[in-house]
């Protein structure tokens, strides 16, 4: 099975969740270095926790099930200076 297929395995085990919700996920690159690079889709894409979505859910599924990955990113997530932004530290 190839990089690409162990993540897309991993990223369907979210799906549905991010489904419910009207989003997705899309792998847009698997850099050299093991990064992969993602696209939200739908409602991912200008949720304000899409930070919290990226790194709680998509990120830790994707490092769980496919080791050799060394990072995931978004292309489009939403900005971090966004005042609608949710981040970790501001759900405590």
């Amino acid at each position: 099975m190839s990089l690409l297929e162990q993540v897309e395995a991993a990223l369907d085990t979210i799906r549905p969740y991010l489904e419910a919700d009207s989003g997705n996920v899309s792998v847009e690159e698997i850099t050299p270095d093991n990064v992969v690079k993602l696209k939200l889709l739908g409602s991912c894409g200008s949720c304000p926790m899409s930070i919290m979505t990226l790194k709680a859910g998509i990120e830790q599924a994707i490092k769980k099930a496919v080791p050799e990955i060394t990072g995931v990113e978004a292309i489009n997530l939403t900005d971090i200076d966004d005042p609608n932004a949710v981040l970790p530290e501001n759900l405590r």
